[in-house]
């Protein structure tokens, strides 16, 4: 008898831990995917992301995209998929969790010179090269801060993908 009730107390704090375990997951998931503006920049998580045709895993994948941290602009979004845009235009559905809030620069054009002070016055801190992927640390007026393989400085905004043209970036 007694073990009975033992067992049937474990049972109850069992299926009370997957209870307040599932909760927990729910409140989680929530608070990832909070209602964040449409369009807006990520980063791709992985050097391996697969872009599909369509949002969910039974879509075939259309291109792989192979560098980490490059930045893509979030389209639509559809339960766990989002829509996104790399900076050739390149459009399709990758699961949310091949993406990372973290902002980051892909210099675009021609090499590009990182300066030390916005208004492009001040001395060159290193040169871009395009395809370069950098932080985004900030962005004031047209300007904004990077950080590429250990070099920070300001760059135009126009001269890389990952902002919009009047975006606050703090």
């Amino acid at each position: 008898m007694r073990r009975l009730r033992h067992q049937r107390l474990h049972e109850a704090l069992c299926r009370l831990g997957l209870v307040l375990l599932l909760l927990a997951c729910g409140g989680a998931a929530r608070a990832a995917n909070e209602d964040l503006p449409l369009p807006r920049f990520a980063a791709l998580r992985s050097n391996e992301v697969n872009l599909r045709t369509g949002p969910g895993s039974n879509y075939p994948v259309d291109w792989v995209l192979t560098r980490r941290a490059m930045p893509v602009e979030v389209l639509a979004e559809f339960d766990i998929w989002r829509k996104i845009r790399d900076w050739q235009g390149t459009v399709g559905w990758v699961h949310q969790s091949m993406l990372t809030g973290n902002r980051s620069a892909l210099v675009t054009g021609s090499p590009r010179l990182l300066r030390s002070e916005p208004e492009g016055g001040g001395r060159t801190v290193a040169r871009l090269e395009p395809g370069v992927i950098a932080k985004l640390l900030e962005c004031k007026g047209d300007w904004c801060r990077l950080e590429a393989q250990g070099y920070r400085g300001w760059l135009k905004r126009g001269d890389f993908f990952g902002v919009y043209p009047n975006e606050a970036v703090k």
